[in-house]
């Protein structure tokens, strides 16, 4: 591989028509098997018999590819290390490098230290990290929420609003 092939690349949606064949492939393959699709996919290439088989993890980066394409969307390839910076973890995050820096102090964030001051990441942790705060996050909203009568006036509405929050952080402090 050249290391142009591993530079991060973004790819335009082009040929339509070639898109939407490829994308009506995958939408009836994927219909004529149920919702998950044959654990065999082949690259098929100019002569008979040119074919490799693909795994299934590079199928779905395909149709994810092809999805996007097919809705005009561009789409950027961005390969990445198995370990990250405190930078690159960051970035990946949302947050600031010193709030990764905190959650590694904290244990919420495993690293390695290598040298004195540098840390390094495993990516599998920091993706791990990311789908365990998005779930807290969504567990978050569902317990603040609650049904309100739109009759009832906004006093009333942030009355009980102030008590959610406060049982949700009761709740908390109890358990941390």
């Amino acid at each position: 591989m050249s290391a142009q092939t591993l530079e991060q690349q973004t790819y335009l949606p082009e040929g339509s028509d070639q898109l939407a064949k490829v994308y009506d492939f995958i939408e009836a393959h994927e219909a004529s098997r149920g919702e998950r699709p044959a654990p065999r996919y082949l690259l098929v290439g100019a002569e008979p018999n040119d074919s490799v088989e693909i795994p299934e993890n590079v199928y779905r980066v395909l149709r994810q590819v092809v999805e996007a394409l097919q809705a005009g969307r561009a789409v950027t390839v961005a390969p990445q290390t198995q370990t990250l910076t405190t930078q690159q973890a960051a970035d990946l995050l949302g947050v600031s490098r010193p709030t990764v820096v905190k959650l590694i102090d904290e244990g919420k964030l495993p690293a390695d230290t290598p040298g004195k001051r540098r840390r390094l990441l495993r990516l599998d942790d920091v993706l791990r990290y990311r789908k365990q705060r998005r779930e807290e996050q969504y567990r978050a909203i569902f317990d603040t929420a609650d049904d309100y009568d739109l009759e009832e006036s906004p006093e009333v509405v942030a009355e009980r609003l102030r008590q959610v929050r406060a049982e949700v952080a009761a709740t908390r402090q109890n358990h941390g």
